[in-house]
C-alpha cells in the first residue's frame, strides 16, 4: 500500500464513529425472525445500535456501548493479533458487515467485533496496515527510550549474561 493510498485510507477510517443505519435494519430482521421472542430481543438490539460508537486513533481502536451494562473497550495496534471479516446472508443484502479483531490469550472477551460498517473491507486493510507499522517499527536507541524501558532492557540483558555464563559453567 503506497503512502497516499495509507494517507486517504487513514482520513477516512478515522472519521468512522458510529454504524451504518442498515444495522438497525439488520437488527430489526433478526428479532423479527424469532417473532414469539421478538419484545424481549428488539429492545437490547435497538438500544445497543444507538449506544454503539467507536473510535480509530493514532494508538488503537475504541469501542462502546450498552445502557445498562455499559461495555468499553479499547486495543491498541500493537495488541492485535488477527483480523476477521464476516458477512451473513442479511449483511451481504444489507451492504454491511463486521470486522473481529482478536488479541492473543484473551479467549472471547478479548475480541472486538465491529459491526454495520458499509466499508469493512478498507477498515480491516487500514487495520492490518496499522498493525504491520507497529510491528515492523525499528527500535529507538537506548538513550531515546523512556526510563523504564530502559531498566527492562538492562535487565533482559543481564538475565541473558547469566544464562550463558550458566552454561558455560555447566559445560
Amino acid at each position: 500500500m503506497d503512502d497516499a493510498t495509507f494517507q486517504r485510507l487513514d482520513r477516512e477510517v478515522r472519521a468512522l464513529q458510529r454504524p451504518d443505519p442498515s444495522l438497525l435494519t439488520y437488527y430489526l430482521l433478526i428479532a423479527f425472525l424469532v417473532l414469539p421472542a421478538l419484545p424481549i430481543i428488539l429492545l437490547p438490539l435497538y438500544f445497543r445500535y444507538h449506544t454503539l460508537h467507536f473510535r480509530f486513533d493514532a494508538e488503537g481502536v475504541s469501542l462502546g456501548y450498552g445502557i445498562l451494562f455499559r461495555r468499553e473497550m479499547h486495543l491498541t495496534y500493537a495488541r492485535m493479533q488477527d483480523i476477521h471479516m464476516s458477512q451473513n446472508l442479511l449483511e451481504r443484502w444489507l451492504g454491511i458487515g463486521t470486522v473481529t479483531i482478536q488479541t492473543a490469550g484473551a479467549g472471547d472477551g478479548g475480541d472486538m467485533k465491529i459491526e454495520g460498517l458499509r466499508h469493512f473491507e478498507a477498515v480491516r486493510d487500514y487495520l492490518y496496515a496499522r498493525m504491520r507499522g507497529v510491528r515492523e517499527k525499528p527500535a529507538l536507541p537506548l538513550e531515546a527510550r523512556s526510563t523504564e524501558e530502559r531498566l527492562l532492557t538492562e535487565i533482559r540483558d543481564a538475565m541473558r549474561a547469566a544464562a550463558a555464563a550458566l552454561e558455560e559453567g555447566s559445560r
